[in-house]
């Protein structure tokens, strides 16, 4: 069992005023859209799938590189990346939108589960790092979690 992580959602000041605004008009107005990123398209859809049922609006990315191009990027309130994808992993994808000023709630989702890179995610801020295939209730405490900050989460993996 892991600590309990305390979210946070707050952007950085060296972000444009128009990107700034737009993220700040996001949170104040309490979007939930969930962004998953994922290279494999059966798995991104039925996770899209199942966070819809969970009653998020969701939109689906093929990679890091066309999440980053949305224009989405500053609608979302959650981000769901698996960690192993071509380009840019979903740990460099988190690490990446820290350093753009974007801090987004992300859980991570994996097939190869790896400690080592789980305690440096979940060092690093990420909310949850899960394995695939991802149990439906710990995904929707993940969620509650990075939508709601403050919520505790049981159990981190």
């Amino acid at each position: 069992m892991s600590p309990t992580l305390e979210i946070t959602c707050r952007r950085k000041s060296s972000a444009s005023g128009v990107e700034r605004e737009r993220w700040l008009e996001a949170v104040m107005s309490n979007r939930t859209l969930i962004s998953i990123v994922d290279d494999d398209e059966p798995y991104r859809d039925s996770m899209r799938k199942l966070i819809m049922l969970f009653g998020y609006p969701v939109e689906g990315f093929a990679s890091a590189a066309d999440f980053l191009r949305s224009r989405h990027l500053a609608d979302t309130a959650c981000l769901v990346a698996d960690v192993h994808m071509p380009g840019m992993t979903g740990v460099e994808l988190h690490r990446h939108l820290v350093d753009a000023g974007y801090v987004i709630p992300t859980i991570l989702v994996t097939a190869y589960p790896d400690e080592v890179v789980r305690d440096r995610a979940l060092k690093d801020g990420v909310v949850c790092y899960l394995s695939k295939p991802v149990d439906d209730h710990h995904l929707k405490r993940c969620l509650r979690s990075a939508l709601r900050p403050g919520t505790p989460i049981e159990e981190n993996s």
